[in-house]
């Protein structure tokens, strides 16, 4: 009897820890434009919902994966397929996505010249140094017609992988946060939408080129794989899918950032 009380017991305790750990705010890491301006939009819906959204704002793409991964945040919102699945595998982690929100069209800026037909033999391109945003750069390269990959479509292409360089370009490999402030140092630089925003750029009129909206990378939000049914978090992306948002996107940034929903 008194082995069975505490059995009861024992088991209660840990009911209420399972409870108290799913407790509380739902916290979400994103890098500051779009991502964390989009949850603050949908902040004060969530919140009639019971969700207590908590957002935690990087400006790089390792710790807002690391974080979730290790369990210290619940989900984050920064990021597209490619990247999701190059980072699971680097440092193999079971990262999964939960549903995509928005488009960021990848562009390519200059501070020295004001069109692609301006670029010199010789040329310097900066590109991000993560293998999918990389990929992602050459593979816009290749459809402005300036280089030709020896596969037409891998999303895991390096400089190494390119078969035709009329132009003799070089590549420079720069952390993706960091390309906007290396523009007067190079010819041309492929930059991320989110951080072409930080720094003042309109992807609509600045960029020489850019992806179309039927661009396959579009960003999601992604959790710590088993956590996908957790009610908090279908609530975040059921609010990150409503009308409101895709009208606040497209009023917003004007079709800099194009939903995916």
């Amino acid at each position: 009897m008194l082995r069975n009380l505490l059995s009861a017991a024992v088991l209660s305790a840990l009911s209420l820890g399972v409870t108290a750990a799913h407790a509380g705010p739902l916290s979400v890491a994103a890098t500051p434009v779009p991502h964390a301006e989009i949850l603050e939009f949908v902040k004060p819906q969530l919140a009639k919902d019971g969700v207590d959204l908590d957002i935690k704002v990087f400006t790089d793409y390792v710790q807002p994966n690391q974080q979730v991964a290790d369990g210290a945040l619940d989900a984050n919102f920064f990021q597209h397929k490619p990247y999701l699945d190059s980072f699971n595998t680097e440092h193999k982690t079971d990262l999964v996505s939960i549903g995509v929100v928005h488009v960021e069209p990848f562009g390519a800026y200059s501070s020295k010249i004001k069109a692609v037909d301006e670029l010199k033999e010789g040329a310097l391109i900066a590109i991000p140094n993560d293998p999918s945003n990389g990929a992602r750069a050459l593979l816009l390269l290749q459809e402005e017609g300036l280089i030709t990959l020896k596969d037409p479509d891998d999303i895991l292409a390096t400089a190494r992988d390119i078969a035709e360089n009329p132009k003799k370009l070089k590549f420079k490999e720069i952390e993706a946060a960091t390309l906007p402030r290396v523009l007067a140092d190079v010819d041309l630089a492929l930059i991320n939408t989110n951080y072409a925003l930080e720094a003042g750029l309109n992807p609509e009129k600045d960029a020489l080129f850019i992806e179309g909206a039927e661009s396959p990378y579009a960003n999601l939000v992604a959790v710590k794989a088993g956590n996908e049914k957790s009610e908090d978090v279908q609530k975040l992306l059921e609010a990150l899918h409503s009308d409101a948002v895709r009208d606040y996107i497209n009023t917003q940034y004007k079709g800099a950032i194009v939903p995916a929903f």
